[in-house]
């Protein structure tokens, strides 16, 4: 897609356009026992039926596990570094979000049917709610996870800022309806094993945000590596720096400072706030810890799947 065509797309779907009192905390219903919010109930359908196509790139993620960060590594792959041409637009239109739904703009759907390809697609759904078009395509994907309780303090605070959200509650309520799976997209515990067992079924690349925080260069290459790139010493070190957290936090393309204050209220939190592993022990009670090791203790016995709260 070039210049003049990304202009136009951004221009159709500005959130700057969307009327305030059309913005309010959309409830949560269930879509096959998933809590997703009404807005993406209703159309549903045209999720279920999207029409992948084979040079199709998903990323998918829980929300608020590495999702932004992992979309502007991949387009500065794709782009062989060159800051610029990633700038092109903000992230929401280089990653279109395919089952995101508000009134008065194009459905992500809409708006990725439209698009030319190759097409780079941004999900939060369970693995067991992608469109089996992905499947069939045989398209690659891209799964980020990011451990429960960093994942939980940075859902919270998401939910808090972001007023199309369900009202998260207070941080007490919050903490027991994360860990029982009643916030959008569902269980944490769900969400990331059921991407883990479906790893080895397609082409799918399984991430963790503590290991891309641990060493940026080592993880950036494999994700080179799986989209079939190859990216001098000079250009890889040149990914790595405009990924960095504070690079990003700067960058008006990845921070989202375009969304407008009646939708992100900015008074509460940054979209892009910490980023950092560990921030939990700052929220998390020891009740609440140990609350939440106990669950997960249960539910990730067996898996394979390992997580690091910190570093």
């Amino acid at each position: 897609m070039n210049q003049e065509e990304f202009k136009k797309l951004e221009e159709a779907s500005a959130l700057d356009n969307v009327p305030s009192e059309a913005i309010y905390r959309f409830p949560l219903e269930l879509v096959h026992g998933i809590p997703l919010m009404k807005p993406i109930i209703n159309r549903w359908q045209e999720v279920e039926q999207f029409q992948a196509r084979p040079d199709d790139l998903l990323i998918a993620t829980y929300p608020k596990a590495g999702t932004t960060w992992m979309q502007e590594i991949v387009d500065l792959i794709l782009q062989d570094g060159d800051l610029e041409k990633a700038m092109r637009a903000p992230s929401h239109i280089r990653f279109p979000f395919m089952e995101f739904v508000t009134p008065t703009l194009p459905s992500g759907v809409e708006v990725l049917t439209k698009m030319p390809s190759p097409r780079l697609i941004k999900t939060h759904l369970p693995y067991q709610l992608v469109p089996t078009s992905f499947w069939n395509q045989n398209c690659k994907v891209i799964y980020v996870a990011r451990n429960a309780k960093d994942n939980a303090v940075s859902f919270y605070w998401f939910d808090k800022m972001n007023k199309a959200q369900p009202d998260p509650g207070t941080w007490e309520s919050y903490v027991e309806a994360f860990l029982q799976g009643k916030v959008g997209w569902g269980s944490w515990f769900d969400h990331v094993i059921g991407w883990w067992e479906a790893k080895d079924k397609h082409r799918i690349l399984y991430m963790l945000y503590e290991d891309i925080k641990e060493d940026p260069k080592r993880e950036i290459l494999k994700v080179m590596r799986f989209l079939g790139k190859e990216l001098s010493e000079e250009v890889l070190e040149k990914v790595v720096h405009h990924t960095s957290f504070q690079a990003m936090k700067e960058n008006p393309m990845t921070n989202y400072s375009t969304v407008p204050s009646f939708m992100f209220d900015r008074a509460t939190s940054m979209f892009m706030r910490k980023g950092e592993v560990g921030d939990w022990v700052n929220h998390f009670t020891d009740s609440q810890s140990k609350a939440y090791d106990k669950v997960y203790n249960e539910k990730m016995r067996g898996t394979g799947l390992k997580f690091r709260s910190l570093i």
